[in-house]
């Protein structure tokens, strides 16, 4: 005798079965991707601290990150030390990397929890960099960045990138005529005082020569991202100032 397909309990368990197959298949796929996934993240998260010292295959304009396959080479050849800070304690890590600055910052929501803050120190050219993570919100989405600077706390180069803004407009902030002019920018006042970087429309300096002024020129078009960015690296870098203050004493 036939299996009866008119039945509705044939077709309830039909679909049953599909679920169970389907969620089976994307489980399986999902764990096979996740380790390869996982190593992208890391890479990408080398990729971009490399840049913010400087190591990079950039051409002319062009923003070009080292090889994947040469970022793990890279980065123990320049980065000597990863720490973090939390509850003005430096903790040493090897693999401070692997802090997510979107899970401390919401963990950080709650008063009782004193956020970890990574920061990798880089020597490179005699020179030493220290590089933080920084995270924030844009027009439509979130916004981030490596932010690499020295012990008087003047910005030596950074990376920024995002997750959905406007395309030609608030996601340019990853370009290089935006991003390189935050090099030699000075994250404190003339009093020693921390203030940020502001992304200003009314900077009175387009090509970027004051660096003591605690701006830079905005995109045009883009002001909500820009505010981010402005806010991001006041909110995230301003918690690093007790370690840099500590530096000086040293």
């Amino acid at each position: 005798m036939g299996i009866n397909t008119d039945k509705n309990s044939y077709t309830l368990l039909f679909a049953i079965g599909m679920v169970i197959i389907v969620g089976t298949l994307l489980a399986a796929i999902d764990s096979s991707l996740r380790e390869r996934i996982d190593t992208n993240k890391i890479l990408e998260k080398q990729q971009n601290i490399l840049y913010a010292i400087g190591i990079n295959d950039n051409e002319g304009s062009s923003v070009r990150f080292i090889s994947k396959d040469q970022a793990p080479i890279e980065f123990d050849k320049y980065v000597v030390n990863q720490i973090y800070i939390q509850g003005g304690k430096i903790i040493e890590d090897e693999e401070a990397y692997l802090i997510e600055v979107k899970k401390e910052k919401t963990l950080a929501k709650d008063a009782s929890y004193n956020r970890r803050l990574p920061l990798f120190i880089a020597e490179k050219d005699d020179k030493k960099y220290y590089v933080a993570p920084i995270r924030g919100k844009g027009l439509w989405n979130s916004i981030w960045g490596y932010v690499s600077m020295d012990e008087d706390m003047i910005i030596q180069g950074a990376y920024f990138d995002h997750q959905a803004e406007t395309p030609g407009l608030g996601a340019n902030i990853n370009q290089r005529f935006f991003m390189d002019d935050f090099i030699g920018e000075n994250l404190l006042d003339s009093n020693g005082n921390f203030k940020g970087i502001t992304v200003s429309k009314k900077n009175l300096d387009p090509r970027n020569e004051i660096k003591d002024d605690n701006e830079v020129d905005a995109i045009a078009g883009a002001t909500i991202t820009g505010d981010g960015v402005s806010a991001m690296i006041k909110s995230d870098l301003g918690l690093y100032v007790p370690y840099f203050k500590q530096l000086k004493q040293n």
